[in-house]
C-alpha cells in the first residue's frame, strides 16, 4: 500500500479496502443485543467490490438489532476531503477507517479509548499500541500492519549466489553491492525502483526521518528542526546514508533507461515472473503478484542498509505502520452507538471469520497475537518475523507529515532519480520545502 494522500501507503488504499470478502461470526459478545437494540451507526470507508458490503451483511445476520449504513468515498484525496465535509456540517459518521494524519487533524472529535487501551495491548504485538498513539491519547485502534523494504525473489537470487539465501547476511550497504553484482552476472537485473511519486517521497524519502531515532518524539523534534530551517541535510548521516543507497539501486535499476514511467502492475509482475531480484515495495504487492500466471513462487523482504556499519539503526530492521486506525466519533454519536462501534470491530479483528477475512481473503498481516488464520501471502510471514523480533522502524512520526509531502518532495526525488537534479540541488529543495511548512 502506498503511503499517499496524506501519506498513506499506497495502492494499498485501493488494494487494501477492495478484497474485504464476506465472513460471518457466531462469537458476538453475549448481551449485546439487549445493550443495543434497534440502534444503528454508520461506518465511513472505501466500500470498492462492496467489500465492506458484504462485511457488514454478515455481521448483520449474526446481530439483527444493529443496523450499519456504509457512507462511501473513493480512495485518495476524494476520501480525506469527503470525511472533512462530513465534520464541517457536523454530521460526523459513528466510525470510521481513518489514515493516521486524518486522525491527528481530528483527534479532537473521536472518542477517547483509553478504556479499551489496556484490552488491545493484550490483544497485540508489542509496541503497536504505542506506535498509534497521539500526543498519549489512544483514539484509534489498529486492524493491520504493513512493512515494506526490499522485497526479493528467492529463487533469482538463489540462482545467482549458487546456494541458500539468508537475508540476514546482508547487514551493510556493501554487503547488498557485492549482492547486486551477483546477479548481475548472473543476467539478470538486480533491483527494480517504482518510480511514482509516492514510492519515492513517502516510502524512500521518509526513512530519513524514521531513522533518526527509535523514539517517535525525537523525530517529531526533527521534523520542527528541518521547518526551523536548524537543521543541515548535508551533514545528516542518516539522510545521506539513505541517498547513498538510493544511488547504489539506480545504479542497477531494471529500468534505468526510463526510471518514472511507474506502472505499478508492470513492475510487480515483472518482479513476480523474475525479471529482477529485488523490488523497493511493500507487502501490498502481494494483491497484484498473486494471480499472475507463471510467476515463482518463494519471496521476502529485507532491510535497506544504509551503511556500512552493521550496526546502525535501519541496517538490520524494516519500516512498519499501521496505515489505517478505527475510530470513533465522540460529538453526535450516543454512548448505545459508540458501544456498537465497539463490538463491530472487535468482532472484525478477533474472530475467526473476520481474520479469515483479513488474513487470508486479503492477504494482509494483522498486528495481533493468537491468530486463529494463516494467511497465504508468500512476504507477510518475513514481515511478522521482523515484528516478532522487534527488528522495525517505528513510522509514528508519518502522521505529522504534510499533506502534500509525497507529492512535492516525491517529484524532487524523481528529478534526483533521472539525475535532473544532483544530492545538493534536492537537498535545496528539500530544505526549502520544509521551510516552506513552519507557518502550517
Amino acid at each position: 500500500m502506498k503511503i499517499k494522500a496524506g501519506i498513506k501507503l499506497g495502492v494499498c488504499t485501493a488494494l487494501l479496502l477492495s478484497t474485504v470478502v464476506a465472513c460471518s461470526n457466531k462469537d458476538a459478545s453475549p448481551g449485546a443485543a439487549q445493550s443495543e437494540k434497534g440502534v444503528k451507526i454508520t461506518f465511513y470507508t472505501v466500500d470498492q467490490n462492496n467489500a465492506f458490503s458484504d462485511l457488514v451483511k454478515a455481521y448483520q445476520q449474526e446481530r439483527p438489532e444493529v443496523k450499519i449504513e456504509l457512507l462511501n468515498a473513493q480512495a485518495g484525496t476524494d476520501y480525506i476531503q469527503k470525511y472533512e465535509a462530513l465534520q464541517a456540517s457536523s454530521n460526523p459518521p459513528t466510525a470510521a477507517m481513518l489514515e493516521q494524519q486524518t486522525v491527528l487533524k481530528f483527534k479532537d472529535t473521536l472518542l477517547d479509548l483509553e478504556p479499551e487501551k489496556a484490552k488491545y495491548e493484550k490483544l497485540t504485538l508489542p509496541g503497536t499500541i504505542e506506535r498509534n498513539l497521539f500526543e498519549g491519547k489512544f483514539v484509534g485502534v489498529p486492524w493491520t500492519t504493513q512493512g515494506y523494504g526490499l522485497l526479493y525473489n528467492k529463487r533469482v537470487v538463489e540462482e545467482a549466489i549458487g546456494g541458500t539465501f539468508d537475508p540476514a547476511s546482508v547487514k551493510t550497504r556493501n554487503d547488498l553491492e557485492a549482492l547486486f553484482k551477483k546477479v548481475e552476472a548472473a543476467g539478470k537485473a538486480p533491483v527494480l525502483i517504482h518510480g511514482s511519486d509516492w514510492s519515492l517521497g513517502s516510502h524512500y524519502l521518509s526513512l530519513a526521518y524514521g531513522l533518526q531515532s527509535k523514539k517517535v518524539e525525537d523525530n517529531r523534534k526533527f521534523l520542527e528542526g528541518l521547518k526551523k530551517g536548524s537543521v543541515d541535510l548535508s551533514g545528516n548521516p542518516q539522510f545521506n546514508g539513505l541517498l547513498d543507497t538510493f544511488d547504489l539501486l539506480k545504479k542497477y535499476n531494471l529500468r534505468k533507461n526510463d526510471p518514472i514511467v511507474a506502472d505499478f502492475n508492470k513492475d510487480t509482475i515483472d518482479f513476480a515472473k523474475g525479471n529482477a531480484a529485488f523490488y523497493f515495495m511493500g507487502d501490498w504487492a502481494w494483491s497484484v503478484m498473486d494471480p499472475v500466471e507463471g510467476r515463482d513462487k518463494q519471496f521476502g523482504i529485507m532491510p535497506v542498509p544504509i551503511s556500512n556499519n552493521p550496526d546502525d539503526y535501519g541496517n538490520q530492521e524494516i519500516p512498519v505502520l499501521e496505515p489505517f486506525l478505527y475510530t470513533i466519533d465522540k460529538t453526535r454519536a450516543t454512548p448505545e452507538q459508540q458501544e456498537a462501534a465497539k463490538q463491530f470491530f472487535e468482532w472484525m479483528v478477533t474472530s475467526e471469520q473476520g481474520q479469515n477475512s483479513i488474513i487470508s481473503k486479503m492477504g494482509l498481516i494483522m498486528p495481533y497475537k493468537d491468530l486463529k488464520v494463516k494467511g497465504t501471502n508468500a512476504i507477510s510471514p518475513s514481515i511478522s518475523n521482523y515484528v516478532k523480533e522487534g527488528k522495525v522502524i517505528n513510522l509514528g512520526m508519518f502522521k505529522f507529515l504534510p499533506g502534500d509531502h509525497y507529492a512535492k518532495l516525491g517529484a524532487s526525488m524523481q528529478k534526483y532519480l533521472i539525475n535532473k537534479i544532483d544530492r545538493k540541488g534536492f537537498i535545496k529543495e528539500m530544505e526549502s520545502y520544509w521551510k516552506s511548512q513552519a507557518v502550517n
